[in-house]
């Protein structure tokens, strides 16, 4: 205690502490399992959502969760096994283009099927003739 009474605290950001092994720069990884058990459960949700639901926005929302979990596994497996490629963002990429231009055509669809019968409920759609 010659510096004054201080005590010397090691810093958190120091070297000498030890980090998983991971790509370089990144830190700690969190498990791959992580990442499969969120994609599970939202594509389970959205799978209960398009079964479950008579009104056809909530079977749209319910689709685009199906297509975000996809999306997940996507990013989660080109991260964990070629993280130098960008194969898995490319195809996530692709599904959120290919999601928006659905969500364009299927509201255009549900607005004229609200148009023709005052009601949003699948039930009512059991003709595509007008």
């Amino acid at each position: 205690m010659e510096d004054g009474g201080a005590e010397r605290v090691p810093h958190l950001l120091s070297s000498n502490i030890h980090r998983p092994a991971g790509p370089p720069g990144s830190g700690e990884l969190i498990p791959i399992n992580h990442f499969l058990v969120l994609s599970a459960i939202l594509f389970s949700l959205g799978i209960y959502g398009v079964l479950a639901r008579r009104n056809a926005v909530l079977i749209l929302m319910s689709v685009e969760l199906m297509l975000q979990a996809v999306s997940i596994n996507f990013i989660a497996f080109a991260v964990y096994l070629s993280p130098e490629a960008f194969t898995g963002l490319i195809f996530a990429v692709f599904v959120i283009t290919i999601a928006a231009a659905e969500v364009g055509l299927a509201l255009a669809i549900i607005l004229r099927l609200y148009r023709n019968k005052a009601t949003a409920n699948v039930d009512e759609a059991d003709v595509m003739k007008w």
